[in-house]
């Protein structure tokens, strides 16, 4: 009977169930033990080969990716692949962002043209009233 001594070997096949979205009891139905037994599962720094083996079956998953499994990799790898077709959101970029920041800049340029150009006709309206008196 060996050991796996993978670094707390229970966080692991914990984080996989929840991330399979499988609540204890329903590893334990599939293992034939007890909630109380996964419980303690997952509280475990090392598992037997052969209990590994099994648990990896019942995750769906093989035992090299439990001993293997890091969170920062799955969430590397979903947001690098993930592209839900159903979605109406467009993730893919249609157009080119600095042809867009350019003509951002085109707009600036002509609002301020015209913010100046009112600004003029203000002065020469004032220059006018006061003129008169």
């Amino acid at each position: 009977m060996s050991t796996t001594a993978t670094p707390h070997i229970g966080r692991k096949i914990s984080r996989i169930r929840e991330l399979r979205g499988m609540k204890q009891e329903a590893l334990a139905q599939e293992l034939g033990v007890s909630q109380q037994t996964i419980s303690h599962l997952e509280q475990s720094a090392t598992i037997d080969d052969e209990k590994l083996r099994q648990v990896a079956k019942a995750l769906g998953v093989t035992t090299e990716a439990i001993e293997n499994f890091s969170e920062d990799t799955v969430f590397n790898i979903i947001g690098n692949t993930y592209n839900d077709q159903s979605s109406s959101l467009n993730y893919d970029c249609t157009f080119n962002p600095l042809d867009k920041v350019v003509a951002l800049y085109d707009e600036k340029e002509k609002l301020y043209e015209r913010l100046l150009a009112a600004e003029k006709e203000k002065v020469v309206y004032l220059e006018t009233l006061l003129g008169k008196k």
